[in-house]
Protein backbone atom coordinates (compact mmCIF):
# COMPACT_ATOMS: atom_id res chain seq x y z
CA UNK A 1 0.00 0.00 0.00
CA UNK A 2 1.23 3.62 -0.81
CA UNK A 3 1.72 6.09 1.68
CA UNK A 4 0.89 9.88 1.04
CA UNK A 5 2.83 12.76 2.33
CA UNK A 6 -0.93 14.44 2.80
CA UNK A 7 -3.30 13.45 5.34
CA UNK A 8 -6.78 13.73 5.78
CA UNK A 9 -7.41 16.91 7.69
CA UNK A 10 -11.34 17.84 7.50
CA UNK A 11 -14.52 16.42 8.28
CA UNK A 12 -17.45 16.75 6.15
CA UNK A 13 -20.23 18.27 8.20
CA UNK A 14 -23.31 18.80 5.53
CA UNK A 15 -23.82 17.22 2.26
CA UNK A 16 -26.77 18.59 0.64
CA UNK A 17 -27.94 16.97 -2.62
CA UNK A 18 -28.86 19.22 -5.28
CA UNK A 19 -29.26 16.75 -7.86
CA UNK A 20 -27.98 13.13 -8.35
CA UNK A 21 -24.57 14.45 -9.74
CA UNK A 22 -24.60 17.91 -8.05
CA UNK A 23 -24.00 17.96 -4.31
CA UNK A 24 -22.65 21.09 -2.17
CA UNK A 25 -20.39 20.08 0.88
CA UNK A 26 -19.61 21.39 3.86
CA UNK A 27 -16.58 20.90 5.53
CA UNK A 28 -14.75 21.80 9.09
CA UNK A 29 -11.10 21.78 9.32
CA UNK A 30 -9.14 20.24 12.38
CA UNK A 31 -7.42 23.27 12.84
CA UNK A 32 -10.04 25.86 12.15
CA UNK A 33 -10.75 28.42 9.76
CA UNK A 34 -9.14 28.18 6.70
CA UNK A 35 -8.67 32.12 5.63
CA UNK A 36 -9.20 33.01 1.83
CA UNK A 37 -10.83 35.60 -0.04
CA UNK A 38 -14.04 35.74 -2.22
CA UNK A 39 -13.31 34.00 -5.19
CA UNK A 40 -10.02 31.62 -4.79
CA UNK A 41 -10.29 27.92 -4.56
CA UNK A 42 -8.61 25.78 -2.55
CA UNK A 43 -7.37 21.60 -3.16
CA UNK A 44 -9.77 18.36 -2.09
CA UNK A 45 -8.38 14.93 -2.05
CA UNK A 46 -9.38 11.44 -1.02
CA UNK A 47 -6.55 8.51 -1.23
CA UNK A 48 -6.89 6.42 -4.54
CA UNK A 49 -8.19 3.21 -2.00
CA UNK A 50 -11.41 4.90 -1.37
CA UNK A 51 -14.60 3.67 -3.01
CA UNK A 52 -15.87 4.95 -5.83
CA UNK A 53 -19.92 5.16 -6.57
CA UNK A 54 -21.09 2.35 -8.39
CA UNK A 55 -23.07 3.93 -10.89
CA UNK A 56 -19.75 5.97 -12.03
CA UNK A 57 -17.94 4.84 -15.47
CA UNK A 58 -14.96 2.74 -15.83
CA UNK A 59 -11.87 5.26 -14.65
CA UNK A 60 -10.29 7.50 -16.86
CA UNK A 61 -6.78 5.63 -17.33
CA UNK A 62 -3.82 7.93 -16.51
CA UNK A 63 -0.40 7.57 -15.65
CA UNK A 64 -0.16 7.12 -11.88
CA UNK A 65 0.61 10.00 -9.86
CA UNK A 66 3.85 9.80 -7.49
CA UNK A 67 1.05 10.29 -4.46
CA UNK A 68 -2.14 7.85 -3.90
CA UNK A 69 -4.44 11.07 -2.57
CA UNK A 70 -6.11 12.16 -5.35
CA UNK A 71 -6.29 16.26 -5.44
CA UNK A 72 -8.58 18.52 -7.33
CA UNK A 73 -8.89 22.45 -6.93
CA UNK A 74 -12.21 23.40 -5.92
CA UNK A 75 -13.41 26.85 -5.84
CA UNK A 76 -15.21 27.96 -2.37
CA UNK A 77 -18.70 28.89 -2.50
CA UNK A 78 -19.13 29.80 1.51
CA UNK A 79 -18.28 33.51 2.27
CA UNK A 80 -15.21 34.82 3.32
CA UNK A 81 -16.53 36.06 6.86
CA UNK A 82 -17.81 32.31 7.70
CA UNK A 83 -16.33 30.78 10.37
CA UNK A 84 -18.18 27.94 11.19
CA UNK A 85 -17.15 25.20 7.73
CA UNK A 86 -15.91 25.35 4.14
CA UNK A 87 -18.49 25.19 1.08
CA UNK A 88 -17.88 23.46 -2.10
CA UNK A 89 -19.86 22.98 -4.59
CA UNK A 90 -19.39 19.61 -6.68
CA UNK A 91 -20.16 18.00 -9.96
CA UNK A 92 -20.03 14.93 -10.66
CA UNK A 93 -17.45 13.33 -13.80
CA UNK A 94 -18.60 9.78 -14.00
CA UNK A 95 -15.23 8.34 -15.16
CA UNK A 96 -13.17 11.06 -13.22
CA UNK A 97 -10.98 10.49 -10.64
CA UNK A 98 -11.89 12.15 -7.49
CA UNK A 99 -15.40 13.09 -7.84
CA UNK A 100 -16.97 9.47 -8.02
CA UNK A 101 -14.89 9.02 -4.83
CA UNK A 102 -16.36 12.14 -3.31
CA UNK A 103 -19.93 11.29 -3.99
CA UNK A 104 -19.64 8.37 -1.73
CA UNK A 105 -18.98 11.11 1.13
CA UNK A 106 -21.34 11.44 3.95
CA UNK A 107 -21.87 13.31 7.40
CA UNK A 108 -18.89 12.60 9.41
CA UNK A 109 -16.61 11.32 6.34
CA UNK A 110 -13.22 12.74 6.24
CA UNK A 111 -11.07 13.94 3.07
CA UNK A 112 -8.31 16.36 2.66
CA UNK A 113 -8.45 19.80 2.38
CA UNK A 114 -5.54 22.44 1.00
CA UNK A 115 -4.60 24.60 4.34
CA UNK A 116 -4.25 27.34 1.93
CA UNK A 117 -6.46 29.72 -0.21
CA UNK A 118 -5.29 30.69 -4.13
CA UNK A 119 -6.27 32.31 -6.85
CA UNK A 120 -6.72 35.54 -8.34
CA UNK A 121 -10.28 35.52 -9.40
CA UNK A 122 -11.43 37.79 -7.03
CA UNK A 123 -12.70 41.61 -7.13
CA UNK A 124 -9.83 42.98 -5.72
CA UNK A 125 -9.04 44.57 -8.73
CA UNK A 126 -12.23 45.68 -9.55
CA UNK A 127 -13.32 49.71 -8.41
CA UNK A 128 -15.60 49.22 -5.40
CA UNK A 129 -17.45 51.48 -7.90
CA UNK A 130 -17.54 49.78 -11.11
CA UNK A 131 -20.52 47.10 -11.97
CA UNK A 132 -20.12 43.40 -12.20
CA UNK A 133 -21.29 40.97 -14.12
CA UNK A 134 -20.85 37.46 -13.38
CA UNK A 135 -21.42 34.60 -16.17
CA UNK A 136 -21.24 30.89 -15.15
CA UNK A 137 -22.07 27.74 -16.44
CA UNK A 138 -22.80 24.88 -13.89
CA UNK A 139 -20.72 24.59 -10.74
CA UNK A 140 -18.69 27.13 -12.10
CA UNK A 141 -20.89 29.31 -9.93
CA UNK A 142 -19.51 28.95 -6.80
CA UNK A 143 -16.89 31.53 -6.89
CA UNK A 144 -19.66 34.05 -7.41
CA UNK A 145 -21.59 32.77 -4.52
CA UNK A 146 -19.01 33.17 -2.08
CA UNK A 147 -18.41 37.02 -3.47
CA UNK A 148 -21.93 37.41 -2.65
CA UNK A 149 -22.26 35.85 0.69
CA UNK A 150 -19.07 38.60 1.70
CA UNK A 151 -21.28 41.52 1.64
CA UNK A 152 -20.27 42.47 -1.38
CA UNK A 153 -24.19 43.71 -1.91
CA UNK A 154 -23.79 46.09 0.88
CA UNK A 155 -22.74 48.74 -1.16
CA UNK A 156 -25.64 49.90 -2.81
CA UNK A 157 -23.73 52.35 -5.31
CA UNK A 158 -22.72 49.09 -7.55
CA UNK A 159 -24.96 46.67 -9.53
CA UNK A 160 -24.34 43.34 -9.65
CA UNK A 161 -25.66 40.65 -11.93
CA UNK A 162 -25.26 36.99 -12.37
CA UNK A 163 -26.26 35.26 -15.00
CA UNK A 164 -26.13 31.54 -14.95
CA UNK A 165 -26.68 28.88 -17.49
CA UNK A 166 -27.10 25.07 -16.54
CA UNK A 167 -28.92 22.22 -18.90
CA UNK A 168 -32.09 22.06 -16.74
CA UNK A 169 -33.77 24.05 -14.47
CA UNK A 170 -33.26 21.38 -11.40
CA UNK A 171 -29.21 21.85 -12.14
CA UNK A 172 -29.14 25.88 -11.23
CA UNK A 173 -27.95 25.46 -7.94
CA UNK A 174 -28.40 28.09 -5.03
CA UNK A 175 -31.40 29.33 -7.06
CA UNK A 176 -33.49 29.91 -4.38
CA UNK A 177 -30.95 31.72 -2.79
CA UNK A 178 -30.28 33.70 -5.54
CA UNK A 179 -33.62 34.58 -6.24
CA UNK A 180 -34.09 35.54 -2.64
CA UNK A 181 -31.03 38.01 -3.40
CA UNK A 182 -32.82 39.33 -6.24
CA UNK A 183 -35.56 40.00 -4.24
CA UNK A 184 -34.52 41.72 -1.49
CA UNK A 185 -31.89 43.78 -3.06
CA UNK A 186 -32.54 46.31 -5.67
CA UNK A 187 -28.39 46.32 -6.97
CA UNK A 188 -28.88 42.53 -7.59
CA UNK A 189 -30.16 40.98 -10.42
CA UNK A 190 -30.39 36.99 -11.39
CA UNK A 191 -30.48 35.80 -15.02
CA UNK A 192 -31.00 31.89 -15.13
CA UNK A 193 -30.95 30.03 -18.19
CA UNK A 194 -31.55 26.71 -19.36
CA UNK A 195 -29.94 25.11 -22.53
CA UNK A 196 -32.63 21.81 -23.27
CA UNK A 197 -35.43 23.41 -22.46
CA UNK A 198 -37.34 20.36 -24.43
CA UNK A 199 -36.54 18.06 -21.83
CA UNK A 200 -38.03 20.51 -19.28
CA UNK A 201 -41.52 21.37 -20.21
CA UNK A 202 -41.64 22.97 -16.95
CA UNK A 203 -39.31 25.55 -17.34
CA UNK A 204 -40.52 29.06 -18.31
CA UNK A 205 -37.85 31.18 -17.85
CA UNK A 206 -34.59 32.35 -20.59
CA UNK A 207 -33.50 29.49 -22.53
CA UNK A 208 -30.75 28.95 -24.90
CA UNK A 209 -26.57 29.29 -24.59
CA UNK A 210 -24.74 31.91 -22.83
CA UNK A 211 -22.59 33.17 -24.98
CA UNK A 212 -25.55 34.77 -27.37
CA UNK A 213 -27.11 36.38 -24.72
CA UNK A 214 -24.21 38.73 -24.31
CA UNK A 215 -24.94 40.13 -27.65
CA UNK A 216 -28.53 40.86 -27.38
CA UNK A 217 -30.02 44.56 -26.76
CA UNK A 218 -32.07 43.75 -23.84
CA UNK A 219 -29.15 42.69 -21.77
CA UNK A 220 -28.23 46.02 -20.47
CA UNK A 221 -31.92 46.46 -19.41
CA UNK A 222 -31.59 42.51 -17.45
CA UNK A 223 -28.53 43.45 -15.46
CA UNK A 224 -29.63 47.24 -14.44
CA UNK A 225 -26.05 48.58 -16.47
CA UNK A 226 -24.42 49.02 -19.79
CA UNK A 227 -22.57 46.12 -20.78
CA UNK A 228 -19.97 47.53 -22.49
CA UNK A 229 -15.72 48.00 -21.87
CA UNK A 230 -14.76 50.85 -19.49
CA UNK A 231 -18.37 50.71 -18.12
CA UNK A 232 -18.52 47.35 -16.02
CA UNK A 233 -15.98 44.47 -15.16
CA UNK A 234 -17.27 40.87 -16.58
CA UNK A 235 -16.26 37.44 -14.77
CA UNK A 236 -16.05 34.28 -16.82
CA UNK A 237 -15.93 30.92 -15.34
CA UNK A 238 -17.22 27.09 -16.39
CA UNK A 239 -17.24 25.47 -19.16
CA UNK A 240 -14.17 26.54 -21.69
CA UNK A 241 -15.82 26.92 -24.54
CA UNK A 242 -18.50 29.28 -23.16
CA UNK A 243 -15.72 31.07 -22.03
CA UNK A 244 -14.25 31.42 -25.30
CA UNK A 245 -16.52 32.36 -26.82
CA UNK A 246 -17.41 34.80 -24.55
CA UNK A 247 -14.71 36.30 -24.63
CA UNK A 248 -14.24 36.78 -28.35
CA UNK A 249 -17.83 38.81 -27.97
CA UNK A 250 -16.74 40.67 -25.25
CA UNK A 251 -13.45 41.63 -26.69
CA UNK A 252 -16.16 43.31 -29.59
CA UNK A 253 -17.78 45.06 -26.90
CA UNK A 254 -14.42 46.93 -26.19
CA UNK A 255 -13.62 44.78 -22.86
CA UNK A 256 -10.11 44.23 -22.08
CA UNK A 257 -8.79 40.71 -20.64
CA UNK A 258 -6.69 41.15 -17.14
CA UNK A 259 -3.90 38.73 -17.05
CA UNK A 260 -1.95 38.60 -13.71
CA UNK A 261 -0.97 42.48 -12.63
CA UNK A 262 -2.31 43.44 -16.09
CA UNK A 263 -5.44 45.63 -15.55
CA UNK A 264 -8.79 44.59 -17.27
CA UNK A 265 -12.22 44.52 -16.88
CA UNK A 266 -12.79 40.81 -18.50
CA UNK A 267 -11.42 37.87 -15.98
CA UNK A 268 -11.94 34.52 -16.67
CA UNK A 269 -11.74 30.66 -15.28
CA UNK A 270 -11.66 27.94 -16.89
CA UNK A 271 -13.09 24.54 -15.01
CA UNK A 272 -11.56 22.30 -16.39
Amino acid sequence: MRVSKFEYNATVIECIEVTGEIKIYRVRMDDGHLSFKAGQYTMLGLLEDEPRIPEAALEEEVEQAADPMIRRAYSISSGSIQADYIEFYVSLVSNGALTPRLFTMRKGSRLFVGPKAKGLFTLDKVPEESHVLMVATGTGLAPYISMLRSRVLADFDRKIAVLHGASYSWDLGYRRELESLSASYTNFSYVPVVSRPKDDPSWGGRTGRLPPILDEDGLDELCGFPISGGKCHVFLCGNPAMIEDAEQRLLLKQFVVGKGREKGDLHMEKYW
